[in-house]
């Protein structure tokens, strides 16, 4: 405790009464990180990963900006073997191990060094793109070195850490800094994804998946990426909180092949000091409700367009990825406590947290071999499709799971949301599967992409 004080002290701003003195004891001549690395490295792991990608084989048109296009998607694909490195978090002695999905979430092999030396093969457990996690488990062993889980609720700006992991394949790498910021969303998008601890500590390439700790040695949050226009760290990295893994190692140990988050069936903005001036609040804070699908679990509990949720379970929420956090840490409960503001008045509403209903039937369709568009399959839209596809909740119909090979050529796209073929509108997946496969020649389809209607001739 002595060694911390005066390490905080000697980080701390001079004052202007600062006094600059030499240091008057041995203990502060030594003073240092290494009892504390030596204490929590050995649980971060090097993962070494093999996997394998369908390249295609190179024609003089590839870079020619007008031919390109025309032959995208022809000749034959070979299959390549690629390697990768990263890093990964012990959890448990009997070999359950946390790292990012974008390092072993498409691998074919997985290699766990330890920082000992010793060597294991890992297999994925549980894996989800979204939140940029994986959870791994190395098979027959017992009593590893682990870290333990930081309460998340606990973590304060201004924290000292330590990042470790594997930068650029040199090895086990320490790295020092403090907790710069909470409730970060990356700079990527509002989904539950994009919610952070921020870090200067210096995070690297090869860094994924390592230890952000504490400065007890417990586990902040799993190192997932940085903010750079050059690749290399300008002190701005982000951990995924120990509250998420958490719940990953949860749904991991029941089974789970991938993680299923409660879903909102919502939409929303963060309400910013204008609005909140119009709903008579003297400060911002809490998601004003802009959409709900009339099967949310929200618009059951009672919440209407217009309301605000201030909180979940207690903790305020300033965005609608901090909302889906908050509910995704929750998981393991069957319901959350919600605060509704409406009409100036606050409620306590009972949410339920539920995956996204697989309801009504999805009536999948491939098309034969010997349509049009062999291999295209379609879906009918539902709140579990919503979900997998990133859909507005508003979306309804008739969507392309897998455009296939030629439905990929002519311009269709997984998530486009058929509206008509051949001046028919779409109601079923059978209705619209019999036209592409009737369809020989001047074929048209009316689509939505995202926020934008596409036609597509072919």
């Amino acid at each position: 405790m002595k060694r911390l004080l005066f390490l905080v002290l000697c980080l701390l701003p001079f004052s202007a009464t600062a006094e600059t003195r030499v240091p008057q004891s041995q203990t502060e001549i030594t003073l240092s990180f290494a009892p504390l690395v030596r204490e929590t490295a050995p649980a971060v792991v090097n993962i070494y990963v093999r996997f394998v990608t369908q390249a295609r084989a190179r024609t003089p048109f590839m870079d020619d900006p007008f031919f390109e296009r025309l032959f995208e998607g022809f000749g034959q694909t070979q299959p390549r073997v690629q390697n990768s490195l990263g890093s990964g978090v012990i959890l448990s002695d009997d070999g359950i191990v946390v790292s990012n999905y974008h390092v072993v979430g498409q691998a074919t092999d997985i290699r766990i060094v330890l920082n000992d030396g010793r060597e294991f093969d890992a297999r994925v457990l549980l894996a989800d793109q979204e939140s940029d996690l994986a959870i791994l488990k190395i098979d027959d062993v017992e009593d590893l070195p682990f870290l333990s889980l930081r309460d998340s609720e606990t973590v304060e700006v201004g924290e000292l850490t330590l990042a470790i992991g594997n930068p650029f394949g040199v090895g086990q790498t320490v790295s020092s800094g403090i907790v710069s910021g909470l409730a970060r969303s990356g700079g990527s998008n509002g989904r539950g994804a994009g919610y952070f601890i921020q870090t200067d500590a210096p995070i690297n390439p090869g860094n994924s998946g390592g230890a952000l700790i504490d400065m007890r040695g417990e586990l902040l949050g799993i190192n997932t990426r940085i903010l750079s226009r050059s690749g290399g760290s300008n002190g701005i990295g982000f951990a995924i909180p120990a509250d998420l893994v958490a719940a990953f190692v949860k749904q991991a140990r029941d089974g789970n092949d991938r993680f299923v988050r409660p879903w909102a069936g919502a939409t929303g903005q963060s309400v910013d000091s204008d609005l909140a001036e119009t709903l008579g609040r003297d400060r911002p804070g809490g998601i004003m409700l802009a959409g709900l699908h009339p099967a949310s679990p929200l618009a059951e509990a009672g919440f209407e367009v217009g309301d605000v949720v201030l909180a979940v379970d207690g903790a305020a929420v300033g965005s609608p990825g901090e909302m889906l956090f908050r509910m995704s840490v929750a998981s393991d409960q069957d319901s959350a406590a919600m605060t509704r503001l409406r009409d100036g008045e606050e409620d306590n509403l009972t949410v339920a947290l539920i995956p996204p209903p697989d309801t009504p039937p999805r009536n999948e369709v491939t098309l034969a071999e010997d349509s049009s568009l062999p291999g295209l399959q379609l879906a009918r839209i539902n709140p579990a499709v919503l979900a997998e596809l990133n859909l507005p909740i508003a979306a309804d119909g008739v969507v392309v799971l897998d455009e296939g090979a030629i439905g990929r050529r002519v311009g269709l796209r997984r998530g486009d949301v058929l509206e008509r073929i051949n001046r028919q509108e779409i109601e079923t997946t059978t209705q619209a599967a019999r036209l592409l496969s009737e369809a020989r020649r001047g074929t048209t389809v009316r689509a939505i992409r995202g926020n934008r209607r596409i036609m597509l001739r072919f």
